[in-house]
């Protein structure tokens, strides 16, 4: 492999980790068009298990902004251990865990989420997006704050 081939490489597995870091801050932030922009236009698959299954961008984000765009609603996403593999110049896949943490800050009620991500990337227009997502949950734990209403 050529020194052009390495960098083109590296550069492609960071923009793929930039994608999905952006995704998943703009969920905490609740930035709903930078949600939209991290996936590409027309037919995707977007499959979070039982929040939904999405065949475009459009009604997964609708469904987001019914459900997280509120001030009672903070989230925290961590996504971590990244195994990230190119299948072409322009295609890749991803795995990537899933730590989520839930507050309704009036109620004080919790919830924490671990899993996993499986993902599917393209490249558009020199932009990777996320063609392909599905999330399975491995555990949940329900709680509450002792200090509601923060």
């Amino acid at each position: 492999m050529s020194l052009a081939e390495r960098v083109a490489r590296l550069e492609a597995l960071e923009a793929i980790r930039q994608l999905k870091h952006r995704y998943l801050n703009a969920c905490d932030l609740k930035q709903v068009e930078a949600i939209r922009a991290c996936f590409a236009e027309g037919e995707i698959l977007i499959d979070y298990g039982p929040l939904g299954c999405f065949r475009e961008r459009d009604s997964f984000v609708a469904l987001y902004q019914q459900l997280a765009c509120n001030e009672r609603v903070i989230d925290l996403h961590h996504g971590a251990n990244p195994e990230i593999e190119l299948c072409g110049a322009d295609q890749a896949e991803g795995r990537w865990a899933l730590y989520y943490f839930n507050l309704d800050a009036v109620s004080g009620a919790t919830r924490q989420l671990g899993g996993c991500y499986e993902d599917r990337y393209r490249c558009i227009d020199g932009h990777w997006r996320i063609v392909e997502t599905r999330f399975r949950g491995h555990c949940t734990v329900l709680g509450r704050s002792l200090e509601a209403g923060v």
